[in-house]
């Protein structure tokens, strides 16, 4: 036995359960490229950094909200039903946690890119860089 063994899988339909809903609060950044590349996202990309972070390079058509900006006014260009998909610099990073639970308080559909701007360049895509463009 092993720490991997030492502890029995759950069982088929806890385990269906568990990542269905993980797959229900999160995507990868490929997939994210992937449906902006389509051009039909279906989805608002927020970077939820600071606008000198975001200036120095963002996910392409990403928009900057910062997390601690996100309210009622913020987002009121955005029908209720809009899906946000939130990121921010990457692992070592709370903000796009923050980010999403503010729009769940507000509710906002919402999902977290895992990974956000670490992830992203570690997928191999490219930042943009540019004047802050808001939400």
């Amino acid at each position: 036995m092993n720490s991997v063994t030492a502890i029995p899988a759950a069982p088929s339909a806890e385990a269906e359960a568990h990542f269905e809903k993980r797959l229900s609060l999160e995507t990868d950044c490929a997939d994210v490229s992937a449906a902006m590349a389509s051009g039909a996202a279906g989805f608002v990309l927020l970077d939820v950094r600071g606008p000198k972070a975001f200036a120095r390079g963002h996910v392409p058509g990403a928009v900057n909200l910062p997390h601690a900006a996100i309210t009622t006014e913020s987002l009121q260009g955005h029908p209720a039903d809009t899906l946000f998909v939130v990121y921010c610099a990457g692992p070592h990073c709370n903000g796009a946690d923050r980010g999403a639970l503010r729009l769940a308080r507000l509710g906002r559909p919402v999902k977290l890119m895992i990974g956000g701007v670490t992830g992203w360049i570690d997928e191999g895509f490219g930042l943009e860089t540019a004047a802050v463009a808001q939400a």
